[in-house]
C-alpha cells in the first residue's frame, strides 16, 4: 500500500488527460519550457556582465552648482 504500481499512474494520467485535455497540457509544457529557456539566458547574461570594482558600489559624488549656463 506504500507505493503505487504502474497501473495506478496510468489511471491518474488518463484522468488528468480527461480533465485538462491534451491541448492545454501541451500549452502548459511549452510555457514551462519557454520560462526555463529565458531563465538560462538570463543566467548566462549575468555571467557575462562586468562586475563593479570593490568599493565603488554605493559611492555618492557631492558637488555644488555655482552658475547655471545655457547649453
Amino acid at each position: 500500500m506504500g507505493s503505487f504500481s504502474i497501473w495506478h499512474w496510468l489511471i491518474v494520467l488518463i484522468i488528468v488527460l480527461a480533465i485538462f485535455g491534451t491541448k492545454k497540457l501541451r500549452n502548459i509544457g511549452s510555457d514551462l519550457g519557454g520560462a526555463v529557456k529565458s531563465f538560462k539566458e538570463a543566467m548566462r547574461e549575468e555571467e557575462q556582465t562586468p562586475k563593479l570594482e570593490s568599493g565603488a558600489e554605493g559611492r555618492t559624488i557631492e558637488g555644488e552648482v555655482k552658475e547655471k549656463t545655457k547649453a
